[in-house]
């Protein structure tokens, strides 16, 4: 579904991707980890049409879409999904959700989006008259990814779906991320918590200055001593990549 070759991009005058391939299958979920400042939430944004691509290509759904604008990408399917802090925070819940469907043409499909929404994040409904500002993060976290799916997308990429989240939140989260795959979406996940992402995972790629170094089924990732060394801690739960 989601093919990238030889990425180079960055910002300003600094190059951070330094020709970066990967690929995400039809109605899989892959796990992209890797060191601060590595690149991952790069390739996120030259996804998603932030930031623009200076070599290289991002094809979707057997589409060229690197630097497409942003609205374009998401109207093809293609949706980012940020940590929770990136909400309108003097809108309310229901508001929010409405702006994430800014692409739909129908009233009741926008309206049949956020019962879906409220099916998989059940609080957000208990929670749809109170402004963003309010939630909390775990909350938050939901929202983001509610609003993100408000478009019918077609594959989500989510950017540190659990970060500063407590356990039991990080675990809905996670939950919900398999519901929303075995609904027929395609997700890319970014995420701080290694071990989780590769046990939710399909397939996994590691990046390393730009470039990706490592990459296989998540099952013999989590076994790879490279993998291991680096963000598992030898035998933590948790890494910040």
């Amino acid at each position: 579904m989601l093919k990238i070759k030889n990425l180079i991009s960055g910002y300003g005058s600094v190059q951070i991707l330094n020709g970066a391939n990967m690929k995400v299958d039809n109605q899989s979920i892959v796990a992209l980890l890797g060191g601060n400042g590595t690149g991952k939430s790069t390739i996120l944004k030259a996804c998603s049409g932030i930031i623009r691509t200076w070599k290289g290509s991002i094809n979707f759904n057997g589409e060229d879409i690197q630097n497409l604008p942003p609205h374009n990408i998401v109207e093809k399917g293609l949706v980012q999904v940020t940590q929770g802090k990136d909400v309108f925070p003097a809108m309310t819940v229901l508001e929010n959700l409405r702006l994430g469907g800014f692409t739909l043409k129908s009233k009741q499909t926008l309206n049949d989006n956020i019962e879906k929404v409220f099916n998989y994040f059940p609080r957000l409904n208990e929670r749809k008259s109170q402004l963003a500002a309010t939630l909390s993060g775990g909350e938050l976290q939901m929202l983001c990814i509610g609003r993100g799916l408000m478009s019918n997308p077609k594959m989500i990429m989510l950017d540190e779906p659990s970060a500063a989240l407590a356990p039991q939140i990080v675990l809905d989260i996670f939950k919900n991320i398999n519901k929303i795959r075995k609904d027929g979406l395609t997700v890319l996940v970014v995420e701080q918590n290694v071990r989780m992402a590769l046990l939710l995972a399909d397939y996994g790629y590691v990046i390393k200055d730009g470039v990706i170094n490592v990459e296989g089924e998540s099952k013999k990732l989590m076994y790879d001593e490279s993998v291991k060394d680096s963000y598992l801690g030898g035998g933590g739960t948790t890494a910040n990549v």
